[in-house]
Order: structure tokens, then sequence, then C-alpha cells
């Protein structure tokens, strides 16, 4: 009987990640993710330098056609909260793209960065952000999408 007991949490486990690698794409991404349809890299890259500028974002380190970036400075909260003496404090969201296989969608997914001392070679400090934070993308991934939609698959 407690051998049979001791199986449950193994079984437990087993059945959480056989769920987590049957989620499909196109529902992945957490907070702030969205699909934009018949679409391709360089018709969302193109409207997200359009989008994200207009929030006051400038284009950041990235590795298209994978993911783009985009930072922007914190103001005073973000300053007296992450801040520290004699650094400069930028929030960085990294939008990946993943293709959704059989169609010609694409997944956004944002991932919120808080950077020290942005661009400066060899102090610059990365700290990833709680998943929550990318919640806040979603306008601007959406505006995204209105934009990008129904490009085409491109080349």
């Amino acid at each position: 009987m407690a051998r049979l007991l001791s199986a449950f949490p193994l079984f437990g486990i087993l059945l959480c990640l056989s769920g987590c690698l049957a989620t499909p794409v196109a529902n992945t991404g957490g907070p702030g993710s969205i699909t934009v349809p018949n679409t391709n890299a360089w018709a969302i890259a193109t409207a997200a330098r359009n989008v994200f500028a207009n929030y006051g974002y400038t284009p950041g380190p990235g590795s298209f056609p994978n993911s783009l970036s985009f930072e922007r400075s914190a103001g005073s909260f973000g300053r007296l909260m992450f801040g520290s003496y004699g650094t400069t404090t930028t929030f960085r969201v990294r939008v990946q793209m993943n293709a959704i296989p059989g169609t010609s969608d694409i997944r956004l997914v944002p991932r919120v960065s808080r950077v020290t001392n942005a661009g400066e070679a060899g102090f610059e400090s990365d700290t990833k952000m709680m998943s929550l934070w990318a919640g806040q993308f979603g306008p601007i991934l959406r505006d995204i999408k209105n934009q990008a939609a129904n490009a085409g698959p491109g080349f």
C-alpha cells in the first residue's frame, strides 16, 4: 500500500508535464501575448517600429526574425523603485515572434526586463521582470496586430 501511495506524486508530476507539452503554440505566451493572422516577420517589424515609437520606445538589441526589442528610460516612479545612485534604469521589452506551425500566423510574446546602464558595454545589467509586467503591452501588441494582420506570408 505504501508503494502505491508513493507512486501518486510521480503520476501527478507526469500528468502536469504532459499537459504543458501538449499546449498549442497559439495559446502560449502568458499575459499580453497575441496572435497576428496571415502575416510575416517583416510586416510585424514595420508595424512594431511605428507603434512602439508612438508610445515613446526606441529600438533596442534584438535578433530579427526571432525577436524584436524596444526600450524606454524609466520615469520618475521607475527610478524611485528600481534606480540607484549613479546608474540609469531602462525598461526593455523583447517581443518574441513564434511562427504557428501549419499556418502563416505569428504569435507575439512580450518579455519585460529592467536594465541598468543600458548600452554601456561591460556595465549593462539585465533583470527579468515577472510575467505580469508583460500584460501592460497588450494594447501595444493589439495595435501591431491591426497594422500587420493579413499582410500575407511574405518571402
